[in-house]
């Protein structure tokens, strides 16, 4: 039986990773803002 999940780092990477957000806007925002920590972990 295969399992219906099957991660893969490299496409979640650049779906949400850090080159993703910095693409959008959302990096900037949160710098504008002041953040300390620019992603949530």
């Amino acid at each position: 039986m295969k399992r219906t999940f099957q991660p893969n780092n490299r496409k979640k990477a650049k779906k949400q990773g850090f080159f993703a957000r910095k693409e959008s806007n959302i990096l900037k925002t949160r710098r504008d803002k002041g953040r300390k920590n620019l992603i949530n972990k």
